[in-house]
């Protein structure tokens, strides 16, 4: 793991003494007229502070050393840097995307996208970070840190786009468990509700009954014609019988003859 950080957060280096001269030799050979001894001045200083890892004020140098020659690589790759180190990632990236367009050296071109990778590696923005570090192996084949790093760069990458992949699963499982359970309260509700609408008409019934049976017990039941017939023969019949029989207790009276 520590190899690993680091590959990450190494940020290709200012350049060496050595480096630094042949940049300069280099531009002067191609654009004798846009170095002064002012750039120069800039640069020397900033890589003084750089290398006292005051890189606020080194950025500051290499600002001036830009302001005055904006296609100056040296100028550009080491601002970058020094923004980079500050954890300023997004600013530090677009100079270094400046480095990319102005520079005609594969090696200066190489370790400008391998940086722009390392700023997208510290923001965890994995698919960009395997894109720079793709275009650092176009220009530079045989290097080994961007290997490295794409290599991280791309397993993060899957992890990344597994992570979410589950994510979205498990959101789809709880969607699919909420409309479930949703189901199942409106079908209980749907029931609830039947069952006091049936509940409510047995009620109605009820009363309906109830009301029909007060109101037979308070008024006289009506007779058909035939039914009162029937009635009244009966009545005649029984006061006939009561007759016949009051007669018979009654007794016949006897004439008496009489005693002449």
């Amino acid at each position: 793991m520590v190899q690993l950080h680091k590959y990450i957060f190494s940020f290709r280096a200012v350049p060496t003494c050595t480096q630094l001269a042949l940049y300069v030799l280099v531009v002067l050979c191609l654009f004798p007229w846009q170095l002064s001894g002012q750039v120069s001045r800039y640069l020397q200083k900033g890589n003084s502070l750089y290398g006292q890892q005051r890189y606020k004020e080194a950025a500051a140098d290499y600002a001036r050393a830009v302001a005055k020659n904006p296609t100056y690589t040296p100028g550009l790759f080491n601002l970058g840097n020094s923004l980079y180190q500050q954890k300023q990632f997004d600013s530090s990236r677009k100079v270094m995307e400046q480095t990319a367009k102005v520079t005609k050296d594969k090696g200066s071109l190489s370790a400008a996208n391998y940086n722009i990778g390392n700023t997208y590696m510290s923001q965890q923005k994995w698919e960009e970070a395997v894109s720079a570090y793709k275009k650092t192996l176009r220009s530079n084949p045989q290097d080994a840190d961007a290997k490295y790093n794409l290599s991280y760069a791309e397993q993060m990458l899957k992890k990344q786009q597994q992570d979410e992949k589950d994510k979205k699963d498990k959101e789809k499982d709880k969607d699919k468990k909420d409309e479930k359970n949703k189901d199942k309260k409106d079908d209980k509700d749907k029931k609830d509700d039947q069952n006091k609408d049936q509940q409510n008409k047995d009620d109605q019934n009820k009363d309906k009954k109830e009301d029909k049976e007060q109101k037979q017990q308070s008024q006289p039941s009506k007779l058909s014609p035939q039914e009162a017939e029937r009635l009244l023969n009966a009545l005649q019949q029984e006061e006939k019988k009561l007759q016949d029989k009051m007669k018979k207790e009654k007794g016949v009276p006897v004439k008496m003859s009489r005693d002449w």
